[in-house]
């Protein structure tokens, strides 16, 4: 029988707060996903967790749950070409506000996972708090880390039909063997991130 985890269901009650979290900060291949998602304050779950410590059918199955009971959702994802622009980092930042952005309705409030954040919009300092292991602490960033995972796993075994040498069926993207050897042996695609430079590759950029 699985553990029933128990997550904050918010910061403040009665106030619209919204989780944010992203997914695929790592990869040298494939976008970065940026989740928002506004729960139910009843909203309740045995299995919702930071997505990183879940099974893939228990995700695939909390998803269909998350996008069925919020409040509101919204995904975002940050391309290639502009986390080498921007940097990884403002990347994922740019992610999660895009994704705020998109909410109906608008929340008062975010809840992000992480150490870093900045203003936007109508949110100033006041108006979200940072959350080391957020995701693992409050349900609605845990709904969002789930989004998060789910939809970017979803689009790498789609890339992955299109590049399959590469493994991203399997490996998501990640800096695995099976994915620095293919580099290695191809060369790199239109969707690898030329920003990101691994010390196993570093050889064959010059």
């Amino acid at each position: 029988m699985a553990r029933e985890i128990h997550l904050q269901p918010f910061l403040e009650p009665g106030r619209l707060e919204a989780g944010c979290d992203e997914a695929g900060r790592g990869p040298l291949a494939g976008p970065v996903y940026a989740a928002a998602v506004i729960l139910p304050p009843d909203f309740r779950h045995p299995l919702l967790n930071d997505s990183k410590q879940m099974t893939e059918k228990h995700r695939d199955e909390l998803r269909e749950v998350i996008e069925k009971e919020a409040v509101a959702w919204a995904i975002e994802a940050v391309l290639p070409e502009e986390i080498d622009t921007i940097n990884i980092l403002n990347a994922s930042i740019t992610g999660m506000q895009r994704a705020v952005l998109r909410l109906t309705p608008s929340p008062d409030f975010l809840l992000v996972d992480g150490n870093r954040f900045r203003p936007f919009g109508r949110w100033g300092r006041n108006d979200y708090r940072t959350v080391v292991k957020g995701d693992a602490t409050f349900a609605p960033i845990a709904a969002a880390s789930v989004l998060a995972k789910t939809w970017r796993d979803q689009e790498m075994r789609r890339l992955a039909q299109e590049y399959p040498q590469y493994g991203w069926d399997r490996n998501m993207g990640y800096p695995t063997r099976e994915h620095l050897d293919a580099i290695k042996q191809y060369g790199y695609t239109p969707y690898h991130r030329r920003s990101f430079h691994p010390k196993e590759l570093e050889p064959t950029l010059f």
